[in-house]
């Protein structure tokens, strides 16, 4: 066996030694002589390049250039040596461009590619590198194009050395500080453009019209537009990018946008200031949010609108992305703009703050105002009716902090001050959503106020002052001279005495049957009226939710006659939604209340349109009563001193002309006892209802049907606001 093995080497060593070392320089120059030798010697011009063999000669130089790049730990080899100083590259990518022979750009394409993807080595920064890649990005994106696929891979290489070292974005853009300021006063005039914004690249023109509305809104707008997004109008990585986004090939497109993110993902100011002013990025973007909007059908059915889900952005680029559920005529085209619009919410989370700034306002100016608001305030009630379910949808898939701020800045202003019965031309458009929650037409009602439930979810501080906040923070709304919040306790023993005696309601021990509060744990075995000699926290609980609960009448109640209809579900909510909005940092305990100037409270025009349609809650449709009263319920759980004060305080003594929600709710009370007394079997009537709306029983036409399904919802609403102030009440006194 050791003889065996002596041999082998031996004859391994002399195979060594009498094999020619290969000289990789001598056979790399030998492939590139001979492609140029083919452009001397051919004759036939229509000879596609595959049936040649420059595919195989460049791929033999690559694995020269790979393999060199192994044996050479620092230092440039002479192959790369060679192929800079003789500017291989840009002599590839003339070739390419004159597409001789045929098909030769798809070729150049792969090698640009492969040499940038596997050169481990920084290359981007040489100038025989970036020169032809500069102008093979330009040679990318062109219309017809039959390589995008191979373009995509090469745009996606570039950006990923990008990525890696950002500093080579400069030679890449090769933007010059006259283009940064004339890119900055065009971007500026562009933004200042309304309207949908036109078919400016090559395959809009191709695309099936949404409807007649839209391709008219689209066309109307193309003049006051810059065509940036055409790559022929403006060249450069940014709007090849952009172009090859809109791909029909979706492999292309999601490489395209994966491409953009790289790029935008870079986590230097001075990179994002570089892309925001030098490129056409922002505006780009917002064009065609803006045109993916404006395709989607004005015919639609708002109901489908409002149940369509949350998307992200790569379900787009997925065989089974549209839900089959979710199929509705014009529901490519939502799905479309829905996922983009996510796109663009992670593109501005990840990039920097001065680029995500300007991407967001480039979308407030082109998307919201220059499209979105004049749908709002045109006088057409179908229009109205689809483009506020379609801002509804958008405010739940809106996440980004920068983009909801801007969208926040659009919808309400940015007024701080205490508002005034005649301050309605401050913000037009504010003014205008919070009068169509009191629309002729329910339905434009009901989408308002499921569009202000939306914001009133989102985590935006603004939101909530600009609404309601400031118009409570001086506590107009006491009456001065007044006390605190234990006033009840001594100043008003009438009220005292009436909840002594709901302890005897029979009311009291039936309603809790099948709640958590039954058997060991019934809600008034709270040490409420027996220990109001001891005032304490849990006397304030039960007096408060007391209130509510004893606001309907006895023979107006049904909800303890239905198994699993307990007060118990509104406890549990109350506190899932207590917890999403309890880091917000709000004020521990109330503002002194300023008793020197009685000024007159107004309670703003959000508060005063919901607390006006809570008053005729007995006299509208169902599902708008279950809109408003959810919206109320929203706020009412928002842990701030004041809010809670005027929503959740039966015993506060409101100052002349003021009105709180308690107080309007006792009003409601006082009409609703008058109608039902006109109502025989106003119980069983109430109960038949009830059944009706969950489903139990069939519906059939009844007298007075209206009314009874208002006390219903009134009920529950007591109910829920009564769960609130049970969950958030031992927290204010902690």
């Amino acid at each position: 066996m050791d003889m065996f093995n002596k041999v082998t080497t031996f004859l391994q060593q002399a195979l060594e030694t009498r094999e020619p070392s290969i000289n990789l320089l001598d056979s790399f120059v030998d492939h590139w002589k001979a492609i140029t030798n083919y452009y001397i010697e051919t004759t036939d011009e229509s000879r596609p390049v595959k049936h040649t063999d420059i595919p195989w000669r460049l791929k033999q130089m690559l694995d020269i250039l790979v393999y060199e790049e192994k044996q050479q730990e620092e230092e440039t080899g002479p192959c790369m040596e060679y192929l800079l100083q003789h500017k291989i590259l840009e002599t590839l990518c003339t070739l390419g461009k004159a597409q001789y022979p045929p098909g030769m750009s798809q070729q150049v394409l792969l090698f640009f590619t492969k040499v940038l993807g596997q050169i481990q080595k920084p290359v981007l920064h040489l100038i025989n590198v970036y020169r032809p890649v500069q102008k093979l990005i330009c040679l990318c994106g062109l219309p017809d194009s039959k390589t995008e696929r191979e373009e995509s891979q090469f745009l996606f290489v570039v950006c990923t050395r990008v990525k890696k070292d950002p500093y080579v974005l400069n030679y890449i853009l090769e933007v010059s500080k006259a283009s940064l300021t004339q890119r900055s006063s065009s971007t500026s005039e562009e933004a200042l453009g309304e309207g949908c914004i036109g078919a400016s690249s090559p395959e809009r023109a191709h695309s099936p019209p949404a409807s007649s509305s839209s391709a008219a809104a689209a066309s109307s707008a193309q003049s006051g537009v810059h065509n940036s997004s055409s790559p022929q109008a403006a060249t450069g990585i940014i709007p090849v990018l952009i172009h090859l986004g809109k791909s029909q090939k979706s492999r292309i497109a999601l490489k395209a946008l994966e491409s953009l993110l790289l790029l935008v993902s870079i986590p230097q100011e001075d990179t994002g200031k570089l892309l925001a002013e030098g490129t056409p990025l922002c505006p780009l973007l917002a064009q065609r949010l803006t045109e993916l909007y404006c395709l989607i059908p004005s015919t639609l059915d708002p109901a489908d609108i409002h149940s369509y889900p949350n998307t992200q952005w790569r379900a787009r680029f997925m065989q089974d992305s549209t839900d089959e559920s979710q199929s509705f005529p014009g529901s490519e085209h939502v799905h479309k703009f829905f996922c983009f619009l996510d796109y663009c919410n992670q593109l501005i989370k990840e990039a920097p703050t001065v680029l995500a700034i300007n991407i967001a306002q480039a979308i407030h100016h082109q998307w919201l105002k220059g499209v979105i608001q004049p749908h709002l305030l045109q006088m057409s009630e179908v229009g109205i009716l689809v483009h506020t379910a379609l801002l509804c949808r958008s405010v739940h898939h809106i996440h980004s902090p920068v983009l909801l701020e801007e969208l926040v800045l659009f919808l309400l202003g940015s007024d701080t001050h205490c508002e005034q019965p005649e301050d309605t031309h401050s913000h037009i458009l504010r003014h205008r959503l919070i009068e169509h929650c009191n629309h002729l037409s329910d339905e434009i009602s009901i989408a308002t106020l499921r569009l202000f439930e939306g914001l009133l979810q989102k985590p935006n501080r603004n939101i909530l002052t600009n609404l309601v906040l400031r118009n409570l923070e001086k506590r107009s709304y006491r009456l001065p001279g007044s006390g605190g919040g234990d006033e009840r306790q001594g100043g008003e023993p009438d009220i005292l005495e009436e909840s002594e005696e709901l302890e005897e309601d029979p009311f009291f021990t039936d309603m809790y049957e099948d709640s958590e509060f039954s058997g060991q744990e019934p809600l008034l075995s709270l040490p409420s009226v027996r220990e109001r000699h001891n005032p304490s926290t849990h006397t304030q609980v039960a007096d408060v939710v007391n209130s509510f609960l004893c606001l309907v009448p006895q023979e107006a109640k049904t909800s303890h006659l239905v198994q699993g209809a307990g007060y118990d579900t509104y406890v549990h909510d109350a506190h899932k939604l207590l917890k999403e909005c309890s880091e917000w940092n709000w004020p521990d305990s109330d503002k002194a209340t300023d008793n020197s100037l009685a000024a007159d409270f107004y309670e703003g025009h959000f508060l005063k349109i919901l607390f006006d349609r809570i008053a005729r809650i007995l006299e509208q449709p169902y599902e708008l009563n279950l809109q408003v009263t959810s919206v109320l319920s929203r706020l009412a759980v928002f842990p701030h001193p004041h809010l809670h004060e005027y929503l959740l305080d039966p015993y506060i003594s409101l100052s002349p002309g003021a009105r709180s929600l308690f107080s309007t709710l006792v009003r409601v009370i006082g009409e609703l006892m008058q109608r039902i007394q006109h109502i025989p079997n106003v119980t069983e009537r109430l109960m038949i209802i009830r059944r009706q709306l969950m489903g139990l029983e069939e519906e059939t036409m009844m007298d007075h049907a209206t009314l009874l399904k208002g006390v219903i919802v009134l009920e529950e609403f007591c109910k829920e606001l009564a769960a609130i102030a049970f969950v958030k009440l031992p927290m204010e006194a902690q």
